[in-house]
This record gives C-alpha cells, structure tokens and sequence, in this order.
C-alpha cells in the first residue's frame, strides 16, 4: 500500500500546480507578444521621422550644389561680360575701367569676388618700356613682381577695387606661379574660362588668409583669327580674371537653414586635407561619423569640386523621437496591463472587466496622443513656405496644404481626392502627364526625382505658373506614392526679366556712347578741314573779285569759278553745323510759333501730293535757339522725309514737353535730366534699317541717288542740336517710316524774344 500510494500523491500535486501556473504563463505569452508589436510599431515610427528628416537633407544638400553651380555660372558671366567690354583690347584707361566697375556693383551683388582685373602681356624685350610707361602714368612705386628674367612676363595692370589689399597684387606677375599659370595656359589655348588649383591670394596677409582660387578668361586681339590652338595663342593679348576666397564666396548660399548642413569643398576627386577649399565653421571634425551624407561632383569653369554635406548636429537634433518612446511606453503600460488582464480573466472574472475598462480608457488616451501629433505634423505642413501634396498610388491627393491652395486656386476640402492631374496641370497636357504618372506608379522612376527641377504647372484658371518642384517617392503595397514640395518662382523670374532688360538697355547706352564718341571725333575732323577750306575759298572769291574789275573778258569764266566758290562756301557751312563750330544767334523761341510762321514753306517742300499734320500744345515752353538754323533743320527733316514717301502719306510735327528723370528710360540712354522741349518730325516711309540707322548723322553719308542729296542733312541738324545743348534721336523700322525726335532745353524766360513774335495777318 505505501508503494501504490506515492504515484497517486504525484499526481495529485502536478494538478493541483497546473491550474496556478497556466495564467502566468499566458499572461507571460501575451506579455511577449505586445513587446514585440510595440517594437516593430516603434520602430517603424522612428524610421518614418529618419526618412522624412533625410528627404529634407537631402532636398537642402542638392539646392546648396545647385546654388553654388548657379552662383560660379554668375561669375563667369561677369567675366565674359568684362571680355566683351574691352573688344579685344587691354590698353583701356584706369578711369574707363574703374567706372565700368562701379556699373556692375560687384561688392553688393556678388560676394566672394574680391577683385576684378585685367593680366596683361609684356614681352621681355618691352618690359623697362612698360614699366615706365606705368609709372608716367601716374603709379610711382609700379614694377612687375617678381623680379628676375624670364622668358615670359605677365602683369596686373588694372585691379578694382583699387586700394587695400588689392595694391599688393597689382604688377604682380601671376605666369610666374605655376599653379596660376596652368590655369592661364588652358584659358588661352581653349577660350574657355577656367578656375585655378587652391591658392593663396596674393592679397592675403599673413594671418587669417582664407583658401582661394582665381577665374580666368582670355582676351584675343580684335580682328585676329582664333580657331586652331595656335591661333589663339599668337592671338592672346591677356586675361581678365577675379580672385575669390572661398568662405566669403560661400556666405549666404545655404540660406535660413545653412547651419543644418556640415559642407566641405575640395579640389578635384580626392578628399584630402591639401585640396580642402572650404569647411561650414562649426562643422564636426573630419572622420566623425554623421546621421546623413550627400556627396556632389560640380563643374566650374573648366574645374572639378566635390561637395561633401553632412548632417549637422542641429540638424540631427531635430529629429523627433517622442513619439516613438511615447508608442513604446505605449505598448509596454499596455502590455503589462494586457498580461494582467489576461491573468486576472484567467482568475477571476470580475476583476477582468474593470481592469478591461482601465485598459479601454489607456488605448483612447493613446489615440488621442498619436491624433495630436497628426495635428502637430499638420500644422507644420500647413504653414510650410511652400506648397506641399502628396498623392497616393492612385493618382489621387491625400495631403494638400494651405500654401498649395493659394497657389493653385483649389481649396483643401475641394483637392482632397481628386486625381491631381486635374488640379495642378493645363488641359492640353493632362494626357501626358497621365502616362508619366502611370510609369511612376508603377516602377517608383521620374526625371524629377534627381533634385529641385524648373517646370509649368497650372492653376484651376489655367493660367501657366513656372514653379521649382522635389519630389520624393514614396513605395506602398499598392505602387508608389509621392510627396512633393512646389515652390513659386515668378517673383524670381520677374526679377530675372527685368535684370535683362536692365542689361539690353546698358548695352544699348554704351552702343549709343560708342557712336556718340565716332561721331564727335568725325566732327572736329570735319570741322578743322571745313574751316580751312573755308579760308581757301575767301582768298579765291577776294582774288577772283579783283580780276573781275580788270578782266572783262574772262568775266563768264569768273562768274563759273564764283558759283563754285558760294557752293564750296555753302558745303563749308554745312560741315560747321555738323563739326557744332557755326556761329550761332540764339533767341528764346516759342517752337509752335515757328512752325506756324513756316506752315506754307514746310508745304511748298512736301509737295501737293503729302500731307502735313501738326500735333502743337496749347502752352508749349520756350527755348534757346538759333531760329533761323531750326527753321533750315526742320525744312531738312521734312525734305528727307518727302524723298522717303514716293509723293504719298503723311508727315507728322508733334511738340511736346518732356521731363526727363534719371532713373528714366531716356534718362539712361545718355539725355541728361532736365526738362526739355520736344520736336518730332515723323513720316510714313520706306523707313531704315538698323545698318543704315547706325551710319544716318556720318557726314556724307546717304542713301539716295547720286546727285539727289549730299549726305550733309542729318549731320548738320545733329551738330546744330548738341551745339544748342540739345539731343536728337532716331527711330525707324523698315516700312513703318521714321521719326527724328529733337531735345532742346527748356528757357526759363517765359515770353519769346520780340524780334521772333509773329505779327497778326
């Protein structure tokens, strides 16, 4: 009996254990298994914030590349734009040079740049010439550094900003560093702009001196050939070139949010310490390890740099983690609330369902943290700068901010659903981006997922907005999704358009000054030869005079050599007029009076057939002038204009008072500010092209038939009026006619002088 008895006990004890440890175990299990939940959903959270914060790395690091190829692009234009200027000259005057400086406002718009100027060519054997030249000049202490013989001789011979440490540069000779001289060799043997290796600039002191290069462009002696290298060599007269240091040049470009990025620039494919140009102040040491790195290869001016970006430590603090511990405190409090439940369901039942309504009221206080922080998320996106919208697999808009719904005209409840296409893109392009957006869904690939790219959407009007777009993908069980930020830039292209047309407007200033300069150096050519032709032709007509008293029988004879000599005189005063050496009578003149006074001459000239209208105000303002040579410029304006009309149309004489203002579109094309008297004389003619507009006040110079004008009409009436301290200018296009325009200053004396009154009929 003893020995039966024992297996029963056993027995009995293994059942009465196995109801107690059942819960724990259960309550072990189900433990487990909410741990591991609260893991991968925790986990997943935190990934989502490292994938959008490195979606924002990596759009700032690609907008910074394209900022800094921008900026380079920029400065090479500057420099293409200096090349131009000389015409393929260096020999231009320090003043020329240091007002052509001051146009471009290199120190308020382009930082980094910290000179501009000129490398010019002296050959050994010139080089004692040169250097006196340069000191009669007026630079006492100029030399070419370093000294020594060599074979070849460069030197800075115009810098601007001229002073500071810029003086330390200037003679220097930059062929003699080989570094600079590699750059300068490939400049002149492609044409091309190229950038130097690291340097040193000569400006730098000896403390604090920032890494730098320098940016050449060469200049070809004007009219030489420049096609094969060896042309181009025998063609090199020197270079124009801009010094940069690198910290200065990279100010401002990573904009409100450079802090976040960690940036190093070296020169060439090799991250190595004696190629760094540049490092972000405050950066991480080299080798540190970072949350995100972005490397760039960027070509400059014939260089290559690599752009190493890494994540700040300020920007890896942004990273939000909260709700990732607050999912796995979450998860654990309810784990552990689960596993009682389960132990207490496991025990007692009525305890179960309290501990079950603990629970409920947990899960909806977890909710309500995770929809806060939608909010918070929301919030963020809906005061973003720029327009954002994200769309899902099927083409449809699942977010849409307040910024996209100004920019595109459709309210969020209105977007929220519909397929995109019909929101953001014109009608006639709908079915295209359709089938872009079909081969992105399906396979996650599209153009602009490589960086911030320039496109035109359109708003629900229609209308075309040029906007700069990035766009993330985002993969789904379904296909892929995408979000994108949509900036506006028609207030930069607007910028754009109007710096063209500020530099189409200096380009046409400096044209108009080019001609100006031509035309005053062919009137005191003129002139000195009219004045002592003039001479000749009063010691022929006082000796011809003489022997027309003795000599009657040649008298015929010395009547045909007086006629020449009044033509010869005539012609003389014509080129007077153009070369502004003509006496002149001014008077104060009411300009409407006489144009009235000459009404019946100016019709005698047209001819019966052309019709003459006048435009005159009811107050015009007076004006210091010779009368009689205005009335002989108007009758040759409208005798031009008849010739121009093959005897039909209408000419036109309009008055009209003018101010101009500096800042004026007249104003910067020469025509100083002041108030003015202006006389147009427009016809309805052949009209002139830009070739024959260019050469129209060249002495001589006409385009009717020979015998049928002297070419001395437009000539004379330019000389009168910059004689009077006027301005003319000129407007014409092929068979739409031409209008002359006269400037002449405004008189202050407010009633015309008696003698040019007109007296009642």
């Amino acid at each position: 009996m003893p020995l039966s008895d024992r297996p029963a006990d056993s027995a009995a004890a293994a059942s009465s254990r196995s109801p107690a440890a059942l819960p724990l175990l259960l309550a072990a299990l189900v433990f487990l298994a909410s741990l591991i939940v609260t893991w991968v959903v925790a986990n997943k959270v935190e990934r989502s914030a490292e994938n959008e914060l490195e979606a924002s790395f990596n759009y700032r690091a690609r907008d910074l590349t394209a900022s800094v190829v921008r900026r380079m692009a920029v400065y090479e234009q500057v420099l293409q734009g200096t090349r131009g200027f000389l015409r393929g000259s260096v020999d231009i005057s320090q003043g020329d040079f240091a007002d052509y400086y001051a146009l471009l406002r290199l120190n308020q718009s382009f930082p980094g740049i910290q000179a501009l100027g000129i490398a010019t060519i002296v050959p050994p054997a010139q080089l004692d010439a040169h250097v006196s030249a340069m000191r009669a000049a007026g630079f006492a202490g100029y030399e070419v550094k370093p000294p020594g013989p060599r074979p070849f001789y460069t030197s800075i011979t115009h810098i601007q900003p001229f002073g500071g440490s810029n003086l330390r540069a200037f003679g220097y000779d930059m062929f003699s560093e080989p570094v600079r001289r590699s750059a300068m060799e490939a400049a002149r043997d492609t044409g091309n702009a190229v950038a130097t290796g690291r340097v040193t600039l000569v400006q730098e002191g000896t403390r604090s001196a920032q890494p730098g290069f320098l940016v050449y462009v060469p200049v070809y002696r004007k009219g030489l050939p420049r096609v094969t290298v060896e042309e181009r060599r025998a063609a090199i007269v020197g270079w124009v070139y801009a010094p940069f240091r690198m910290h200065n040049l990279m100010r401002g470009v990573g904009g409100e949010h450079a802090t976040d990025l960690d940036v190093e620039i070296y020169d060439g494919h090799e991250l190595a310490e004696d190629a760094l140009l540049f490092r972000s102040p405050g950066a991480r040491a080299p080798g540190s390890r970072a949350m995100f790195t972005h490397t760039d290869v960027i070509d400059t001016a014939g260089r290559t740099w690599t752009l190493s970006i890494r994540s700040s430590k300020r920007l890896e603090a942004t990273l939000d983690k909260r709700p990732s511990l607050a999912i796995a405190a979450t998860g654990i409090g309810l784990g552990l609330l689960l596993s009682l439940v389960v132990w207490l369901l496991a025990s007692e039942r009525r305890r179960a369902l309290q501990l079950a309504g603990d629970m409920t009221l947990e899960l909806r206080e977890s909710r309500d943290r995770i929809d806060a922080e939608r909010q918070r998320i929301r919030l963020i996106l809906q005061n973003a700068y720029d327009a954002f919208l994200a769309i899902g697999p099927d083409g449809r808009v699942t977010d849409w901010n307040a910024q996209a719904a100004k920019l595109f005209g459709w309210s969020e409840e209105e977007a929220l659903g519909r397929e995109a296409v019909e929101l953001i893109t014109a009608p006639e392009w709908r079915e295209r981006w359709r089938a872009h957006f079909a081969v992105f869904m399906s396979r996650g690939e599209c153009a602009l997922l490589a960086g911030p790219s320039e496109i035109a959407l359109a708003d629900r009007h229609g209308r075309t907005l040029p906007v700069e777009i990035a766009v993330t993908a985002l993969p789904s069980n379904g296909g892929y999704g995408a979000v994108a930020f949509v900036r506006d830039i028609r207030p930069r292209k607007a910028q754009e358009e109007r710096e063209r047309q500020r530099q189409q407007r200096l380009v046409e200033a400096r044209t108009a000054l080019e001609r100006s300069q031509k035309l005053e150096a062919v009137g005191k050519l003129t002139g000195g030869v009219a004045h002592d032709f003039n001479n000749i032709l009063h010691i022929i007509s006082a000796n011809v005079q003489l022997m027309m008293r003795n000599e009657e029988s040649s008298r015929k004879r010395l009547l045909n050599i007086m006629d020449a000599v009044e033509r010869g005189k005539k012609l003389t005063a014509q080129l007077l007029a153009f070369a502004r050496r003509q006496p002149l009578h001014p008077s104060v003149v009411n300009p409407a009076q006489l144009i009235d006074r000459m009404d019946s001459l100016l019709h005698r000239a047209a001819g019966d057939a052309i019709e003459i209208r006048f435009e005159l105000p009811a107050t015009p303002w007076n004006t210091l002038v010779d009368p009689n040579q205005l009335e002989n410029v108007l009758l040759n304006l409208v005798i031009n204009a008849r010739d121009a009309m093959n005897n039909q149309g209408h000419i036109t004489i309009a008055i009209e008072n003018v101010t101009i203002a500096a800042d004026s579109e007249l104003g910067e094309t020469g025509i100083k500010p002041n108030d003015y008297v202006k006389i147009a004389v427009t016809d309805t003619g052949s009209g002139m092209p830009p070739e024959v507009m260019e050469r129209a006040f060249e002495p001589f110079f006409t385009t009717k038939p020979e015998g049928k004008g002297t070419g001395l009409g437009l000539s004379m009436a330019h000389g009168f009026v910059k004689q009077s301290g006027g301005h003319i200018r000129l407007a014409s296009r092929p068979d739409e006619g031409t209008t002359v325009s006269i400037y002449l200053p405004r008189a202050q004396q407010e009633t015309p002088d008696p003698l040019y009154i007109p007296t009642p009929h």
